[in-house]
């Protein structure tokens, strides 16, 4: 019975002072060795201040180049004989070109071709005539072509009779 008590003096026993500050020494020693292994690492907004000035310095650069790309002259490729011009420039004389061209009268819309059936041989013409302006297989529609053949009629525009395939204005009762 004295062993029992014995292990129980040893349990409930104090630990002496070298143990605690052994202990506490041991932190201390590895909160060192932390700092030592992060304190010299970039803190995250150090990272991004330095990442953010990059991107400004870069953009900066950029439109310096773009800047001076469309202010100046310069060569693109001096084989070919490709040389590039100041924006302005090059607006001027764009302006000046197209103000000697005169206005040409737009030209009729042309629809895109009707799609054959499924079962239709492909080699089938369409079944709507293309429209007056526009082109054909040969360049010129068909229309174009018989009036640059036919001559021309004694009576203007508005007083032709109508054709044969055109319906009439009038309607009869």
């Amino acid at each position: 019975m004295a062993a029992t008590e014995s292990l129980r003096q040893v349990a409930h026993a104090r630990a002496p002072w070298s143990v605690w500050f052994g202990i506490v020494l041991l932190f201390a020693l590895f909160g060192v060795i932390v700092l030592a292994i992060i304190g010299p690492a970039q803190r995250a907004s150090d990272y991004e201040e330095a990442r953010a000035k990059k991107r400004v310095e870069n953009l900066k650069t950029l439109r310096e180049e773009a800047d001076k790309a469309l202010t100046t002259y310069g060569w693109i490729d001096k084989t070919k004989g490709l040389a590039r011009i100041p924006i302005e420039r090059a607006m001027e004389l764009t302006v000046a070109e197209l103000a000697k061209q005169k206005p040409a009268p737009a030209g009729p819309i042309a629809t895109p071709e009707t799609q054959a059936p499924a079962g239709a041989p492909a080699s089938a013409a369409p079944a709507s005539p293309a429209p007056a302006g526009s082109s054909q297989m040969g360049g010129a529609s068909p229309a174009a072509s018989s009036a640059a053949q036919a001559p021309a009629s004694p009576l203007p525009a508005a007083q032709s009779p109508p054709s044969p395939a055109s319906p009439s204005p009038t309607k009869s009762p």
